[in-house]
């Protein structure tokens, strides 16, 4: 399974397609950090709202990649479960690295400022900037998987399918609805830390972010199975 991941993760890269969500990532995060300084655990949370869609999108075009013949033959070789398991997890190390970026981009363009009087410590902000980003990777894997060629079987409704999820975790989380659980936290998790982030508060985030990814992977395992 691991020279699946490497074959996938090589492809991503080497046919250039990596680039179109790292650049769109990267215009969106100048856009925002250019409207002034911020603390860094408040700017990345606003960060991962931003990225969440981009991550999304970047996991769809890495899944997209490869062509269904080769899919189909890897599914034989290596077992449907772990042909699955390595297209995600080469989207996860694909969104890691996107996030790490994003981690330092702010830096390079002076968008966070270190703390003053009654801020917290910078090695706290830093942890805390992480973990909203780590939160919104897992949701944002299931979504783009959701939306890949694999499941829709037409790029119309991969877009689709993309544009929804995207819009609707924004929208919902901006309305703070009713019903929260329907889409995953990263508005939630880009309010609390606007101020003190109390633990327990940080437990529900995590629980709510896993457990809205496990669901949505539930789903992405279920429409593989359904349409092998």
């Amino acid at each position: 399974m691991t020279a699946l991941v490497r074959l996938r993760l090589a492809g991503f890269l080497r046919t250039g397609r990596a680039l179109a969500p790292v650049l769109a990532g990267l215009l969106a995060l100048g856009v925002l950090y250019g409207g002034g300084q911020a603390q860094p655990a408040e700017a990345y949370g606003v960060s991962a709202v931003v990225l969440f869609p981009v991550l999304a999108w970047q996991t769809k075009i890495l899944l997209d990649v490869e062509p269904d013949v080769q899919r189909r033959l890897a599914r034989v070789v290596v077992g449907p479960a772990r042909e699955r398991a390595a297209g995600l997890l080469a989207a996860a190390v694909a969104g890691l690295g996107t996030i790490a970026v994003a981690l330092v981009f702010p830096w390079l363009v002076g968008g966070v400022t270190g703390p003053g009087p009654g801020d917290r410590p910078l090695a706290e902000g830093l942890a805390l900037g992480l973990w909203a980003h780590l939160l919104a990777l897992p949701a944002a894997v299931a979504l783009g998987a959701l939306a890949s060629r694999a499941i829709t079987r037409s790029a119309g409704y991969g877009v689709a399918v993309l544009t929804v999820g995207a819009v609707t975790a924004v929208v919902l989380g901006l309305s703070r609805s009713a019903a929260p659980w329907l889409v995953p936290p990263v508005l939630p998790t880009a309010r609390a830390l606007a101020g003190p982030l109390a633990a327990s508060t940080g437990v529900l985030l995590t629980a709510w972010a896993l457990a809205w990814a496990a669901v949505a992977l539930a789903g992405y395992v279920w429409g593989r199975r359904s349409r092998a």
